[in-house]
């Protein structure tokens, strides 16, 4: 599930696009939305998914105040549904929602032209065609995968399909139920074909990437990004905060965080935000002492991004 927007208002004042996304099926629905609020995703998760498709196991956001709202996670767990929050400003952990993204924003710019305001009354139309579209991931459209058989779309009735020629009203229930009966096998087809080109990539992306592992202890810079920025500092604010601990290796690049007071940094974060650490290996808390007067002393000296070298071998 993801957010997108600000667009230029609509009718009804909606200038946000409430998104969501099935893993396997690539379904997608979408609302319009006036504000971001946690009561609006709570309406949202039980009007277009919960009614609709039933109570799903598993909901990936990221971590915006409307997602990680008390009231809303209470919902979700009342309805035992696991809320994961993706790694902070790594949108590549939730690829899906990022992924229908793109394809509603680059047909939303197709239709529109210069009529940026009716894009609201143009959606429906763009998650049509996308499902009624077969994916490159499962060959299949997501229409079929949901509900068992293909669509009927407009272009079949100004230029008249085989099926639509050779209708019969009287056979028409037989062949539903005879596609229904084979819709398992289909959905087994339509995932073997998504586990290959998930392998295809994984290799493709695995040949190109320089892996950044860190241990448990090892201490790291933490890259910052605007909304967590001093605004009153503006373009002259550090690129870089820290210094910071590694207290768990969630594996795949995820990691906690705590300062070097132990303080816990909430959420996880992704590797891709971390700078290579001074010290390997398990830090104590003289060093940790040692470190921090090292680091205030050269922020004092305007460094954004001091890079300070440890060769002591202390043990306490």
């Amino acid at each position: 599930m993801h957010l997108l927007g600000p667009f230029p208002i609509a009718k009804g004042q909606c200038k946000f696009l409430l998104v969501a996304v099935d893993y396997f099926t690539k379904w997608i629905e979408a609302e319009p939305l006036a504000t971001i609020t946690a009561n609006n995703v709570q309406k949202f998760l039980w009007k277009n998914i919960i009614t609709r498709f039933g109570i799903p196991y598993a909901i990936i956001t990221d971590n915006g105040l409307q997602y990680t709202d008390h009231k809303l996670n209470k919902f979700m767990t009342d309805m035992g549904i696991r809320h994961r929050c993706t790694s902070v400003e790594h949108p590549q952990s939730n690829g899906q929602a990022e992924a229908a993204n793109k394809v509603i924003l680059t047909e939303l710019k197709k239709r529109l032209g210069d009529a940026k305001g009716a894009w609201a009354e143009e959606l429906l139309e763009v998650l049509w065609a996308y499902r009624c579209t077969p994916q490159s991931t499962t060959r299949k459209t997501p229409f079929r995968l949901t509900y068992g058989t293909d669509a009927m779309i407009p272009v079949e009735v100004g230029e008249p399909s085989f099926r639509r020629i050779h209708f019969n009203e009287n056979s028409n229930e037989m062949s539903i139920q005879a596609e229904i009966d084979t819709v398992e096998e289909t959905r087994n087809q339509a995932r073997v074909m998504a586990e290959a080109c998930r392998q295809r990539m994984t290799r493709r992306f695995n040949t190109a990437l320089n892996k950044r592992e860190f241990k448990e202890g090892d201490l790291v810079w933490r890259l910052q990004g605007t909304p967590h920025r001093n605004p009153r500092e503006g373009k002259l604010a550090a690129n870089w905060d820290g210094p910071f601990r590694v207290r768990h290796n969630l594996q795949n690049g995820a990691y906690k965080l705590e300062e070097l007071s132990s303080k816990v940094i909430p959420r996880t974060w992704n590797s891709t935000h971390f700078d290579r650490p001074w010290a390997k290996g398990p830090v104590t808390r003289a060093m940790a002492r040692r470190i921090q007067e090292e680091v205030d002393l050269v922020k004092t000296s305007g460094l954004a991004k001091p890079k300070v070298v440890f060769t002591w071998n202390a043990l306490s």
